[in-house]
């Protein structure tokens, strides 16, 4: 059964929305957009990090330089897929680990310096143990 918004919902969205944009919006700025006090946009920021609704805060960096690719695994269905993830997800260079369904169980976005980075992260990748196979498509640009 889908949970209904009340207005307090809404306003955490909202203030979700705009903390995604930039994370750095000041909560005087915050509370203007809001229609709340800032000690109202505090409270609420700091009920989303107890949740767990927001993880962490973070920094987007201009990346146009580095070299970015997605690896699409098969897992061999005798070993769990998040057994094969949890062994990925310290690699140097994996940015986000997808479990998926249909032709391929993970999808992993890897983005390093240079395209040598990259390939040595896609054998790492090749190497753990459950991965039966791996498809490669190189990211030639990024739109959002």
């Amino acid at each position: 059964m889908a949970r209904k918004r009340t207005g307090s919902g809404r306003i955490d969205e909202l203030l979700l929305e705009i903390l995604a944009e930039n994370s750095r919006t000041p909560n005087t700025r915050l509370s203007q957009r809001l229609g709340l006090s800032e000690s109202a946009v505090r409270r609420r920021i700091s009920n989303l990090v107890s949740s767990g609704r927001i993880r962490r805060f973070t920094v987007e960096v201009d990346d146009s330089n580095t070299s970015s690719a997605i690896t699409w695994v098969s897992v061999n269905p005798a070993v769990p897929t998040r057994q094969v993830t949890e062994k990925m997800r310290p690699m140097k260079g994996v940015e986000a680990i997808y479990e998926t369904a249909g032709q391929y169980d993970v999808a992993v976005v890897v983005k390093c310096a240079n395209i040598v980075a990259v390939n040595a992260t896609i054998e790492g990748i090749r190497r753990v143990e459950g991965v039966i196979s791996t498809n490669t498509t190189m990211i030639l640009s990024t739109i959002r």
